[in-house]
């Protein structure tokens, strides 16, 4: 599940580049370091309030787009397709990792009285 440092992230890095902004500039217009604005872009650090207001002021947004889910339906719809199939790979291997337990408890039991008529 993507989380809101994700998402945020994500948003600030699409609106800095629609804007034509270096990670520098957007620093210098929202008075913060430059290194602030790549951890936040890399989801490293979540920014204050105060933090959030001046980099949406700089960017010529309103607040809340920063925190939009920005992911068309198709996209929503891939990432179900592939959840999708993780969750039924592991639901394989559990079952086949089970029944190979299940016959491996029982195996050396046959094998032994398999082993006993021979030696008679």
């Amino acid at each position: 599940m993507v989380g809101i440092r994700e998402i945020f992230a994500q948003n600030l890095r699409e609106n800095r580049k629609r804007c034509r902004l270096s990670q520098e500039k957007l620093a210098e217009k929202a008075g913060i370091s430059t290194h602030y604005i790549a951890v936040i872009e890399l989801a490293k650090n979540f920014p204050a309030a105060d933090v959030i207001e001046r980099l949406a002021l700089a960017l010529g947004i309103e607040v809340n787009e920063l925190f939009g889910v920005t992911s068309s339906p198709a996209e929503e719809l891939e990432r179900l397709h592939r959840e999708i199939i993780s969750d039924v790979k592991r639901t394989i291997e559990d079952s086949v990792e089970r029944a190979f337990a299940k016959r491996d408890r029982k195996a050396p039991a046959k094998d032994d009285a398999a082993a006993r008529k021979f030696q008679r």
